[in-house]
């Protein structure tokens, strides 16, 4: 089973959850091995603000093509970029190997792992993702579930409808 879940936390207090999907190739900091990395990092750099949902992007420059989600046969970078830093030794090649939190126009393979190591989210959550964090927010990448964490104890107890689930894989 994998978790594919990313918990927005302000001031240790859960805000938001949203589906997202991770590396199909599991999970480290390999240089070449497109799986994404575990720990924690900061948000480096935010490229896109004020680009259309769906807008696409090539080496990190819109290219002027908008698509809708589920676009057949598309996977571009869509939407917004945020480019990750690994802070921890263990990731600190994060920045140099390109791991973004962007949009995918795969909206229907959330919540299984997918990506080439980015952390891909729903067009439309990583505008409401972008709008609401700034450059050097925390992220943290963990193995196992945010059930695991307060803060997803917290949510699970206010939104107990909804499944939450953790960041990475197990």
């Amino acid at each position: 089973m994998t978790d594919q879940r990313m918990l927005l936390v302000r001031d240790g207090k859960p805000v938001k959850s949203y589906p997202i999907s991770t590396s199909k190739f599991g999970i480290g900091s390999e240089r070449n091995s497109n799986r994404t990395p575990l720990g924690r990092m900061e948000v480096a750099r935010k490229i896109g603000g004020g680009a259309p949902t769906g807008m696409v992007f090539k080496s990190r420059r819109p290219t002027g093509e908008v698509l809708k989600p589920n676009a057949p046969g598309r996977d571009p970078i869509v939407s917004r970029i945020m480019w990750l830093n690994g802070t921890e030794a263990h990731n600190q090649n994060t920045f140099g190997r390109l791991v973004y939190i962007h949009g995918t126009p795969e909206e229907s393979r959330l919540g299984t792992p997918a990506s080439y190591g980015c952390i891909r989210m729903g067009m439309k959550d990583v505008v409401d993702l972008y709008d609401r964090v700034g450059e050097g927010a925390e992220v943290r990448v963990m193995r196992g579930s945010l059930l695991d964490t307060w803060a997803g104890q917290e949510f699970a107890r206010k939104y107990s409808s909804q499944k939450l689930l953790g960041v990475a894989q197990r």
